[in-house]
């Protein structure tokens, strides 16, 4: 496919855009004690679809063709729990069809993409790019595949046998490929924090992020129970650290090796969370009278390969490409969302294609990143768009790409514009 080249090019509006009408989630809490423990991946799944139809009223459910559900640990690839949540979320069971995604990390983004080809090629006039993760119910064993081709397992090729390489492992590896240290990996993590906190504060995340009602169980710090089960209705992010300084960072062991640099503090946290959102071109928006509800459009995606041990450097692979395809420059990009899956291979990706002075200005992760969000794998690229589009609306920015590494040695990235 021949893509538009330039960045007025990219800015120019036809009826074949393909447009984002909302693009939400909810809020992103910490697995195994935060507010969302409790919930299902498919009960979070369903809230964000449910309020997807509620933020466009004027949208018939059965015009909701198919739905694309990025997600990475759940039973059976997520795909029968995610369907049976689209239909109790109300959508028409003989118009709209489901189907799960998993490429790790950028899963969610994935099924943006995939979406967005099907509404191309003209299979499909509206569809939903959807992520879903509980990690407090299936993180663990199901992250590392147990019934192995013994092949495969007692392989000594280095990009066979890495592709199970523990994630913490491939974290310092990146950070002796690039010399991150540990003091800029601490340093990077407590900004991350400041900026998530100014942003929740501030009541920035609110127009993105929808309520959830959900059982919770309060349990002490050897994970026994404390009082009787509540319902609860959770409207914030909760791994924001608002107190995060240097020296408490400081105090914190290496996680990974003994005389390693990435720590709990200075890494993504595992967390649980889901987010969609609604696309269609512009030229059936306008058929629906939803022009009014255009957030903007998505432009296209790229993914890249990379070794598998340094997977974190995937970003400072995809980007180029990316850019490249659209004749853009760095400079041209008025907000990234560069994934934090740690610090290490977030300060090389940023150096590595040269936005250190995008970071220090708050162009890149202006309202923090995973470190402080979190990272519920298969929610996180939908998480990082609906945090993109509502952040370009508020500051401005025009064109605004979204990025993360991959597990097993990938980097992907998209493109979006503001409308």
């Amino acid at each position: 496919m021949t893509f538009a080249r330039g960045l007025a090019s990219v800015l120019k509006k036809t009826p074949n855009d393909i447009v984002l009408l909302s693009s939400l989630r909810t809020p992103i809490t910490r697995s195994y004690k935060g507010s969302l423990k409790d919930a299902y991946p498919e009960q979070l799944l369903a809230s964000v679809l449910s309020a997807t139809l509620a933020a466009n009223p004027n949208l018939p459910p059965s015009a909701v063709e198919d739905v694309a559900v990025g997600v990475v640990l759940s039973e059976l690839g997520g795909s029968k729990a995610a369907r049976m949540a689209l239909n109790h979320a109300g959508y028409d069971t003989a118009s709209t069809s489901l189907y799960t995604v998993n490429r790790a990390c950028g899963s969610s983004l994935q099924g943006l993409a995939v979406v967005a080809g099907q509404i191309r090629s003209g299979m499909v006039g509206v569809g939903i790019a959807a992520g879903m993760e509980s990690m407090t119910r299936n993180y663990g064993s199901r992250a590392i595949p147990q019934d192995l081709w013994p092949v495969l397992k007692a392989s000594e090729v280095d990009d066979v046998k890495d592709c199970i390489m523990p994630m913490g492992t491939t974290s310092e590896i990146v950070a002796a490929k690039g010399d991150v240290s540990r003091a800029d990996q601490d340093a990077f993590a407590v900004e991350s924090h400041a900026r998530a906190s100014r942003a929740q504060t501030s009541g920035a995340f609110d127009a993105e992020i929808v309520p959830v009602t959900t059982p919770f169980q309060a349990v002490d710090k050897q994970g026994n129970k404390v009082g009787e089960e509540e319902i609860i209705t959770v409207t914030r992010d909760d791994g924001i650290r608002h107190d995060a300084t240097l020296e408490k960072m400081a105090r914190l062991k290496p996680v990974f090796a003994a005389d390693g640099r990435s720590t709990a503090g200075n890494s993504s946290q595992v967390s649980d969370g889901a987010a969609a959102t609604l696309l269609t071109t512009r030229a059936r928006a306008e058929e629906l009278g939803l022009a009014g509800s255009i957030m903007g459009k998505f432009v296209s995606a790229v993914t890249a390969g990379c070794a598998p041990r340094e997977m974190g450097i995937g970003p400072a692979v995809a980007i180029p490409r990316l850019l490249e395809r659209h004749g853009l420059e760095v400079g041209d990009v008025g907000r990234w969302e560069i994934n934090e899956a740690f610090a290490s291979q977030a300060i090389y990706c940023v150096r590595e294609l040269g936005l250190e002075d995008a970071w220090v200005k708050g162009r890149v992760n202006p309202d923090g990143g995973a470190i402080a969000l979190g990272h519920p794998l298969g929610a996180t690229g939908a998480r990082m768009v609906s945090t993109l589009m509502h952040g370009m609306g508020r500051d401005g920015s025009e064109v605004g790409v979204v990025s993360m590494c991959v597990g097993t040695g990938m980097g992907m990235a998209g493109l979006f514009v503001k409308e």
